[in-house]
């Protein structure tokens, strides 16, 4: 692969890990990106895991040692993300590369719609949760959603983050935080599925990996004191961009 497009990707690994410590989404950026550049289906979805595990496990040691981790929240959910996101990922290789290019051009547009909608204020006060929260909606969620990111994954972020708002009324803050958590359990079940069946190419996943690290790092810090009104705008913005060059290059 040219440097200069291993350098596209890079920019963009940034910019997907900064995104996504933030407000999730990243995949909307990085993952258009790998398929622009000419890889496969499969192994541009390995390869977005292999930079996505890296970046929310930067994002997850910021929130943690702000103190913004429900951990008991955390420990009910983690073997659901877990083995959610492994199940998803054996389905997505099980499936012809045509298929998944078409699945990705149709959904790709319907996450992204769903990332950018207007979110209500924040809430600030926390309480107790109920053991039908914590045994059942977090249980559901963190599955659910589990399967989705090994299957697809971007986004899976953002919709965290609106489970824990709406369902289990956390703080936003601490919503993100547990995005997190489930993001990495999600991302390394994915991984590792992916790395098994040899669909990442780590020559450009590597160099990937380090940029979204990177921004990842930058964007975790700007969420917990900031938040993300400019963040949404240029996530539109970019995966706009690649969205219709994705489309010309078929």
């Amino acid at each position: 692969m040219e440097p200069f497009i291993i350098a596209l990707i890079c920019g963009m690994s940034f910019l997907a890990g900064f995104i996504d410590s933030i407000a999730g989404g990243g995949g909307l950026i990085l993952l258009p990106t790998l398929l622009v550049a000419g890889l496969p289906p499969s192994l541009a979805l390995g390869t977005n895991k292999l930079g996505a595990v890296c970046g929310v496990t930067t994002s997850l040691v910021n929130f943690a040692r702000q103190g913004k981790v429900l951990w008991q929240i955390a420990g009910v959910g983690l073997p659901f993300s877990l083995i959610g996101s492994m199940a998803g990922s054996r389905v997505l290789l099980l499936l012809n590369p045509n298929v998944i290019t078409t699945i990705i051009l149709v959904i790709l547009p319907v996450i992204a719609i769903i990332t950018l909608l207007p979110q209500k204020a924040l809430k600030t006060a926390t309480h107790m949760l109920s053991k039908k929260a914590l045994y059942l909606y977090t249980p559901l969620i963190c599955g659910v959603l589990g399967f989705y990111d090994g299957f697809f994954g971007p986004g899976t972020g953002t919709f965290l983050i609106f489970g824990f708002y709406f369902f289990l009324k956390l703080h936003l803050v601490n919503a993100s935080g547990l995005a997190k958590v489930f993001n990495f359990a999600s991302n390394l079940g994915a991984f590792s599925v992916f790395a098994f069946s040899g669909s990442i190419l780590y020559s450009v996943g590597l160099p990937a990996a380090l940029f979204n690290t990177l921004g990842a790092f930058w964007g975790s810090r700007l969420a917990i004191a900031k938040g993300q009104p400019l963040i949404r705008f240029f996530l539109l913005l970019v995966f706009g961009l690649l969205f219709i060059t994705l489309i010309i290059k078929r």
